[in-house]
Order: structure tokens, then C-alpha cells, then sequence
């Protein structure tokens, strides 16, 4: 089947149109400066987070203690705006030991990404963060660990305030 072209109305535009200044036009390199919104819940935690605390929300209707924080429930699909602050300690649910950086430097001695069960939470519920202070070959399941934080002048409002969990 041959398909019809359909002309549209209208005056073609040549270059020299515009050359000629035949036609209004404006040329700029915009400035766009673009910013990133961590909304309600994430924004007061990466705040927490500056001022070296953990935070957490509760659902009322399912009993649940959950970080990081959300405004709503994932069971029941209410509001969670009870706030909880949550110790900086924990227990490891599962690890792994990387001899290969992200970017496929081989490393001598592993960095040792966790699932860290933060304390307080329930059920539990974790953040992941990096191990450190501890020898590879001693981490375990259900290992208890606290946070090791950057000095508070340091601190910038992101999971990085925290520098890793040490065995406690």
C-alpha cells in the first residue's frame, strides 16, 4: 500500500532568511542548574544522618519500625509519620567479601559490603553499608555492629556520614 504524503500549510524557511534577519530569533547558552529533591521522608533522615543519628518511621497499623524511612506503609498502605530515632547498632544479615573494587581494581584486602539490621527496627530492617575494623575472615551472620561516624564537622547529610560498622 503506497501511503500519500500530506502537505502541510505554511512557509518553508530558507537560511538566509535568517541571515538576512528576515526572521526574530534568539540564540543563549541556558544555565540550567538542576537540583535533586529527596522528598519528605529520605530529606529528614539524610538531616538525622548530619547530626550523627539514625531514624527510622512506625506504622501504627502493622506494628512495623522500618528504615529507612518512607511515608507510607508497603503492608498496609497507611501513613508512616510516627517517628523513631534508632540506635547506631546492629547486626549483620548478610555480607560479602569484594577483592574487585566496582571499577575492577583488584584489592589485597576486601572491602566487605553488609545488610546491617539496625537495632530497634521490626522486623528487621537494615541499611547497607561497609564493614571495617574487622578481620575478613571473622565476620558472621548475626555479628553485632555499631557505627563508626565522620566528625560532626565533616558530616555532610548522606549515608557517608557514617564511614562503616565495626564488631562491637
Amino acid at each position: 500500500m503506497t501511503a500519500k504524503i500530506k502537505q502541510f500549510p505554511g512557509t518553508p524557511l530558507k537560511e538566509s532568511a535568517f541571515e538576512n534577519g528576515e526572521v526574530l530569533f534568539t540564540e543563549w547558552d541556558p544555565n540550567a542548574q538542576y537540583a535533586w529533591d529527596a522528598g519528605v521522608a529520605i530529606g529528614r533522615y539524610l538531616r538525622e544522618l548530619k547530626e550523627g543519628r539514625l531514624v527510622g518511621v512506625h506504622c501504627r497499623v502493622c506494628r512495623r519500625t522500618v528504615i529507612p524511612p518512607r511515608t507510607f506503609c508497603e503492608w498496609c498502605f497507611r501513613p508512616m509519620d510516627e517517628w523513631v530515632t534508632l540506635p547506631d547498632t546492629g547486626a549483620v544479615n548478610t555480607f560479602s567479601l569484594c577483592y574487585v573494587t566496582w571499577d575492577m581494581r583488584s584489592l589485597d584486602q576486601p572491602e566487605i559490603p553488609a545488610v546491617i539490621d539496625i537495632d530497634g527496627t521490626h522486623p528487621a530492617a537494615g541499611i547497607l553499608h561497609l564493614l571495617g575494623k574487622v578481620d575478613p575472615q571473622e565476620v558472621r551472620i548475626g555479628m553485632k555492629v555499631q557505627a563508626v561516624w565522620k566528625p560532626p564537622e565533616e558530616r555532610e547529610g548522606s549515608i557517608r556520614d557514617i564511614r562503616y560498622f565495626r564488631p562491637v
